[in-house]
């Protein structure tokens, strides 16, 4: 709102000026064109803030309620001001702040306020079953879950570039149900500020590292700014849980990351390295000897390289291949996948299939995010996902795997999931 207006609505409420439910152009019968007003008039007439009377006349002679000044502060609200003009409407309102309220503006604010805060969320069923089998002693072993997880994700607008976004997760184990069930929690897992801008991203607080990414998908707290458009570069530092990575230790691990990634028609890449550091040990003083070269080192460096090519409209491959040199044992990790189509949470109907071998050593991984084989494992996956309703998409998994360092440990995993988004 230009600051003419402001003016323009200060010699109106002088004048006294009434607005009512009918609009009449200006000048009105009763305002001529050299009355000192008329200019002022004019705009606010033209800003659809004042409307005059049904038989076209002004009645600037007679005083107004306050009502009728309130519905006018009402109307310069509307126009968003900024500035000086911001700081003489909110005296205005602050004045006239009874009657605003009455006239339903208090609610105007809250769903004006409502709007800036958007929430998206899941409800997510899974269902796991873990055979493992030990060839060189015998002996078998069968775990089944059942976990419940129930997601919410808000997001409030800050400015035009900012926004304050959040994870919050609460869990239970359906197979576990007890009256006292301590794996039954709520967990504020994610909060951080980020700024969107043409060329540059910022983020400022606890949020998930290199976001879907197979090796480093965890949450962290610290600071991450990317910047570039068809080559990004990603910058990162903070601390990160060492429950995470694993390790004996007693406090967080320093943690940092960067990359450069970007696209070239059907082909995608990236390169990243990760930079875990640690001087905290527990009350036993060990280390983890797959983390550290000869259990002595205090840092671990991962080196990873990602790249996927679609082949036609329905077929991609993706893979991956990490390396940490720091470690003893299980420093390296791979991928190679084959998939077809995927569903599509928004569309009824669509599903996909995929197949792919995984070597996953957990010395070079941040944080494993898949589902049937496990850190320190290799083997082969198949799944296929389907959407039977729009914003469901339900997924079977089916892994065969054995340990990377003893070929005699077996593990068979049978893996279904359904999620209702909203």
């Amino acid at each position: 709102m230009k600051k003419t207006l402001v003016s323009a609505l200060t010699a109106a409420l002088v004048v006294g000026a009434a607005s009512t439910t009918f609009a009449a152009s200006n000048p009105f019968s009763d305002v001529p064109e050299g009355h000192w007003a008329y200019e002022s008039i004019q705009k606010l007439v033209d800003d659809n803030v004042i409307d005059g009377y049904g038989d076209g006349t002004f009645r600037g002679d007679r005083t107004i309620t306050r009502y009728e000044a309130a519905q006018m502060v009402a109307k310069a609200m509307a126009k968003n001001p900024t500035g000086e003009d911001k700081t003489v409407v909110d005296k205005l309102r602050a004045e006239f702040a009874d009657e605003l309220n009455n006239l339903g503006v208090r609610v105007s604010d809250l769903e004006r306020n409502a709007d800036k805060v958007k929430w998206n969320g899941e409800a997510r069923f899974t269902y796991t079953s873990d055979r493992n089998k030990n060839t060189a002693v015998g002996t078998n072993t069968k775990v089944n879950s059942a976990p419940l997880l129930f997601r919410l994700e808000p997001s409030a607008e800050v400015n035009d570039h900012w926004h304050v976004k959040a994870r919050l997760d609460a869990t239970t184990h359906l197979n576990t149900d007890a009256a006292n069930n301590n794996s039954d929690r709520v967990k504020l897992v994610r909060a951080w500020a980020q700024g969107d801008y043409d060329k540059f991203q910022v983020k400022l607080g606890k949020f998930g590292s290199l976001n879907g990414d197979s090796i480093a998908d965890t949450q962290f707290s610290g600071a991450e700014v990317s910047f570039g458009k068809e080559v990004k570069g990603i910058v990162a530092a903070g601390r990160l849980s060492t429950n995470v990575y694993g390790g004996n230790y007693a406090k967080a691990a320093n943690y940092q990351y960067l990359g450069v990634e970007g696209a070239v028609d059907r082909l995608s890449g990236g390169l990243y390295l990760h930079r875990l550091n640690t001087k905290s040990l527990s009350a036993a003083g060990t280390r983890t000897a797959k983390f550290f070269k000869n259990n002595t080192e205090d840092t671990s460096n991962i080196i990873a390289v990602k790249g996927s090519y679609k082949i036609g409209n329905n077929v991609k491959l993706n893979g991956f291949y990490s390396n940490n040199p720091e470690a003893d044992n299980y420093k390296q990790a791979a991928s190679a996948e084959v998939s077809y189509k995927g569903a599509q949470k928004a569309n009824q109907g669509t599903w996909g299939a995929w197949v792919a071998y995984r070597h996953l050593g957990s010395a070079a991984m941040v944080k494993s995010t898949y589902d049937v084989i496990k850190p320190d494992f290799k083997g082969w996956e198949i799944g296929a996902n389907y959407a039977p309703f729009k914003n469901v998409v339900a997924t079977a998994r089916y892994g065969d795997a054995k340990e990377i360092s003893n070929s005699n440990q077996k593990e068979k995993i049978l893996f279904g999931r359904v999620q209702f988004f909203f």
